[in-house]
């Protein structure tokens, strides 16, 4: 991959021979990427390709060992986060830095609160962040007193875009902003970023999503293995050609999802009402994926919570292999075999302080210590059989989980629950913030366990994921599934005049 370095201009920012350590890893080798003022540059690789090193260096979180920062052609020193800030760097983390407790005002203006004679105005400071809201077009922020607990994550990822852009940034970095958000808050998304670089903003653009990036970024950068594969502009590179430099290989098609057998209904949703739920039904075949696409704010996540013992039904019922269900916990739903994996999974899914080791083997513990001294061979086999089947890469299982790459903690997410088979396994946002070969391994395993005949629901913001990855697709709207349709049958504009009420011909 050829280097694209021609330009009329002298960049706004240049990172230049960036290198870093970790002990005797190497996460950055003489890496060098230019930015010019008005440009959409997108940053591109797999996880652990440097990526999130690259922009901590940037945004003053982390020293480089060596390599200069240099702004409008004067070298920078970004010692840390107020060195960035001063520099009008604002950087929007993969993982966001929110305050629960506090209010989408708050947490908006935390730190730049407005006064009055030397008090907080509160007013001022719910005022300002309306018009900013209503300014940038974030529709799904309703309420700016609203606490961040009450939120959901897109909803929360919002707010954290809204932060940064309360004030003036020249250099805007967003770590995959869109993760949990849909094709709608996307493209809104996207009229804010082309308004901000139309007025001279720069803008680092991270994501795995590779049809953003061609359809947002102007020029694209890859990494591999910490080190640069080279510039391009995006009208000069296929979408294929920026997968091999990423991985050093070709990828085959994701979505190659089994044929789905004549076969019995597993499990059936009859009329299921909380206040959450509003009358929901549908029916689940033994190794059939039904795709469940809805914008945020549907209530998609809070359907699965009820599907899974975690909120209560009010009226209706749940049945497996045709016996009727009564979940009150979770754990009555992991005793009928039925297993749910969160949209968040550092916040509901994982034990992010302990080993690998310890979150696979934790839903198993009455099977390895069922006595007073457990058996250490039984969970260390239980521990290889699921890292082994799904592929997952660290040091060793003792390896903490938080250190791990989003795409290898989603796999020991799915893993865990398979040393019993489940019966019907629901995922939310299961390919969220990871990358594409991560995408392809947890697509690929997915396809086998429902060839096996498990019955999985899936739910997606990429409603290109989900018409790829779904036998049938159900669409969620105001609490309720409005209709089924067949995968087959079905487009993203269509899917999309469904799931916004407009006619379809």
């Amino acid at each position: 991959m050829s280097d694209d370095t021609t330009t009329e201009q002298s960049p706004l920012l240049q990172l230049e021979h960036i290198s870093k350590r970790y002990g005797g890893a190497v996460a950055l080798e003489q890496v060098s990427v230019a930015l010019q003022a008005g440009e959409i540059h997108a940053l591109l690789g797999e996880n652990g390709a440097g990526k999130s090193t690259l922009i901590k260096i940037l945004g003053g979180i982390v020293r480089a060992d060596s390599g200069t920062i240099r702004m409008d052609g004067q070298a920078q020193a970004v010692k840390n986060v107020a060195d960035a800030d001063r520099l009008g760097i604002r950087i929007i983390h993969q993982e966001l830095s929110l305050v629960p407790a506090m209010t989408v005002a708050e947490n908006i203006y935390l730190g730049r609160e407005p006064r009055r004679c030397g008090f907080l105005s509160r007013r001022q400071m719910n005022q300002d962040a309306r018009q900013l809201v209503e300014r940038l077009g974030l529709k799904e922020i309703e309420e700016v007193e609203t606490p961040l607990f009450k939120m959901r994550v897109a909803q929360r990822q919002l707010v954290e875009i809204a932060r940064a852009l309360a004030t003036d940034a020249r250099i805007l970095v967003l770590d995959e902003p869109t993760s949990a958000l849909t094709a709608g808050e996307t493209q809104r998304l996207f009229l804010t970023l082309r308004r901000l670089r139309d007025q001279g903003t720069g803008i680092i653009y991270i994501s795995h999503r590779l049809e953003e990036i061609m359809l947002l970024a102007d020029r694209i950068t890859v990494l591999r293995d910490g080190r640069s594969v080279g510039t391009r502009r995006v009208c000069d590179v296929s979408k294929s050609e920026l997968i091999r430099w990423m991985i050093g290989r070709e990828v085959a098609d994701y979505f190659q999802k089994p044929v789905l057998q004549e076969s019995a209904v597993v499990f059936e949703a009859r009329n299921v009402k909380n206040p959450h739920v509003d009358g929901v039904s549908f029916s689940l075949k033994a190794g059939e994926i039904l795709g469940i696409a809805g914008l945020v704010g549907s209530g998609r996540s809070e359907l699965a919570r009820a599907l899974f013992g975690m909120d209560a039904l009010e009226e209706g019922e749940l049945r497996l292999n045709g016996t009727v269900l009564n979940l009150r916990s979770p754990r009555d739903a992991l005793r009928a075999g039925i297993v749910c994996v969160p949209e968040d999974r550092q916040r509901e899914g994982l034990v992010m302080l302990q080993t690998l080791s310890f979150n696979l083997a934790l839903p198993w513990t009455r099977d390895w210590n069922p006595h007073i001294l457990p058996d250490r061979r039984k969970k260390d086999a239980i521990v290889h059989r699921a890292m082994a089947s799904f592929a997952i890469k660290a040091k060793n299982p003792a390896q903490n989980i938080a250190t791990l790459s989003g795409g290898n903690q989603q796999k020991a997410l799915v893993a865990r629950w398979m040393e019993h088979r489940p019966k019907v396994l629901i995922l939310d946002e299961p390919a969220r913030g990871i990358d594409v070969g991560a995408r392809e391994d947890i697509f690929r395993i997915l396809f086998s366990l429902a060839e096996s005949g498990m019955s999985i629901i899936l739910i997606s913001s990429d409603l290109n994921e989900t018409l790829g990855m779904s036998h049938r697709i159900a669409i969620y709207r105001d609490r309720r599934i409005v209709t089924v349709l067949p995968a087959a049958e079905a487009d993203q504009e269509k899917i999309m005049k469904l799931l916004t009420g407009v006619q379809v011909s």
